[in-house]
C-alpha cells in the first residue's frame, strides 16, 4: 500500500552531512579517538550566574505556560540590548521570543511569504535556509558569492537574481559557514536596495557577539525604511554558550510580529518558561563570560587559519566572525587520497574520517561543493591533533 504523503513536505531534503555526523558518532561509541570540527555550538558550559537563574526558576515554580511570545521581562531586556548594542528602538510588541533562532526564521518566512515567493539566499549557506524557504511554500534563489570577495553578495548579485516575485533576502552576518561580515558600506548598499526594491530582509545576526575584526553592524539600523523592512533575528545560543536552552527571538514592524505570535501561538504555543528567565539574567547581567570565550575562539581560529594555510594542497581565508573555517579543496580535487579519488567534498570528508579519524562537513551541505567547514569550537588540543592528521592524510599519501 502507498503512503500518500505531503509533497511539500517529501520536498525537504536531509542534510547530506547527517551520514558522516552519524558514522563519526558510531566510531565514538566504539571507543575509536575521532577528533570532531563538526560542532556548531561552543564547546564552554553555559555560565554559572545563567545557570543559576535557571535553577532559581524551577525551584521558584516558574515552570508554568508563558505568553505564547513569550514574557515581557525578557522582551524589554531584549529591547534594552538591542538599544545599547546596535543603536535599534524597539518596544515589546516588536519583540517575539521562539524556541531558537532557527524557529524565529520559520515563524518570519511563515509571515511574509506566499506560495511561489522568491527569497534569495548567498552560497555557501547555513544548511536550514532554503528548506526553511521551501517549507514556508517559498521558492530558494541562489547568489554564487566569490571566495576573493570574502563570500559577500553585492548589490549587482542581486539586481542579476531580482524579479518580480523576488520578496526577501537572507542576511546572515557574522555568517555560519563563512565567517564572512558585511561592513558598513557593504550593508547601506544591501538596504538602499532592498529600500528601493520593497524587499524584505531576514537578518540572522546569531553570531555577533563573536566578532574579532570589525565591528557587528545591524542593517535595521540605518533608518526607519530599512527598520520597517526588516526582520532581526538573533538567540541565546552561541554568545551565551546556551544552544540546549532554546531560546531566539526576533525584532521586526509590530504587523509581522503579530503575524509570527498568532503562528507560535497554534503551533508551539511559548518557548520554555526555564530557559526564558534564565536569558533575561544572560542579557541584563555580567558580560565578562562572553569576552572570555570570544578570546579563546579568537586564539583557534589564528592558529587554524595558519596552520591550514601551511598544509599542501588546502588553503582558507580568514574568517572575521563565528566560530567556523571553509577550506579551499579545489587543489586536492581528482587527486587519489588513500585509494580514494577525491571528486567531491563528501569523498575527501570519507577519507579523512576512515582514514585519519578527524570529522569535518562536506561544503555540499552548504551549497559549495569546493569547501569543506571545521569548527574551532573545540578544545586547543583537537584542534592541534585533528590538523595534524589532515597534514598527515594530504602530505604523506
Amino acid at each position: 500500500m502507498d503512503l500518500n504523503l505531503s509533497q511539500k513536505g517529501l520536498k525537504i531534503s536531509p542534510s547530506v552531512t547527517l551520514e558522516i555526523t552519524a558514522k563519526a558518532k558510531a566510531m565514538k561509541a566504539e571507543g575509536i579517538d575521532v577528533v570532531s570540527f563538526g560542532a556548531g555550538e561552543p564547546d564552554f558550559n553555559t555560565p554559572e550566574n545563567i545557570r543559576k537563574e535557571g535553577i532559581r526558576a524551577i525551584e521558584e515554580g516558574l515552570t508554568r505556560y508563558t505568553p505564547a511570545s513569550g514574557i515581557i521581562e525578557l522582551k524589554k531586556a531584549i529591547c534594552e540590548k538591542l538599544k545599547n548594542d546596535n543603536n535599534l528602538d524597539y518596544s515589546p510588541s516588536n519583540i517575539i521570543i521562539s524556541s531558537g533562532a532557527k524557529h524565529s526564521i520559520y515563524n518570519a518566512l511563515m509571515a511574509i511569504i506566499n506560495p511561489g515567493d522568491e527569497v534569495i539566499i548567498a552560497v555557501p549557506y547555513w544548511v536550514s535556509y532554503p528548506e526553511l524557504v521551501k517549507i514556508s511554500g517559498g521558492e530558494p534563489v541562489f547568489i554564487q558569492t566569490k571566495e576573493e570577495n570574502d563570500f559577500k553578495f553585492t548589490v549587482s548579485d542581486l539586481d542579476k537574481v531580482l524579479t518580480d516575485k523576488t520578496k526577501a533576502i537572507i542576511l546572515n552576518s557574522p555568517s555560519n559557514p563563512t565567517g564572512a561580515i558585511y561592513d558598513e558600506d557593504d550593508l547601506k548598499e544591501i538596504a538602499d536596495w532592498a529600500v528601493k526594491n520593497n524587499i524584505f530582509v531576514i537578518s540572522d545576526e546569531i553570531y555577533e557577539r563573536l566578532v574579532y575584526d570589525g565591528k557587528h553592524i545591524s542593517i535595521a539600523s540605518f533608518n526607519e525604511d530599512i527598520k520597517k523592512l526588516t526582520i532581526v533575528i538573533n538567540g541565546m545560543s552561541k554568545a551565551y554558550a546556551m544552544t540546549g536552552w532554546r531560546i531566539g527571538y526576533a525584532a521586526a514592524h509590530e504587523s509581522i510580529i503579530k503575524v509570527m505570535s498568532n503562528l507560535q501561538s497554534h503551533t508551539t504555543s511559548n518557548p520554555c518558561s526555564i530557559s526564558q528567565y534564565a536569558s533575561v539574567v544572560a542579557l541584563t547581567g555580567d558580560q565578562s563570560s562572553v569576552e572570555e570565550m570570544k578570546k579563546h575562539f579568537e586564539e583557534r581560529r589564528n592558529y587554524m587559519v595558519e596552520t591550514i594555510n601551511s598544509i599542501e594542497g588546502l588553503s582558507c581565508r580568514k574568517p572575521k566572525g563565528a566560530f567556523y573555517i571553509m577550506i579551499n579543496i579545489t587543489q586536492l580535487k581528482g587527486k587519489t587520497i588513500r585509494g580514494t579519488k577525491i571528486n567531491s567534498s563528501l569523498d575527501f570528508a570519507k577519507v579523512l574520517l576512515d582514514e585519519g579519524k578527524v570529522a569535518v562537513i562536506p561544503g555540499i551541505g552548504f551549497g559549495d561543493d569546493d569547501y569543506i567547514r571545521l569548527s574551532y569550537a573545540t578544545s586547543m588540543e583537537n584542534i592541534k591533533k585533528g590538523l595534524g592528521r589532515i597534514k598527515e592524510i594530504v602530505e604523506n599519501d
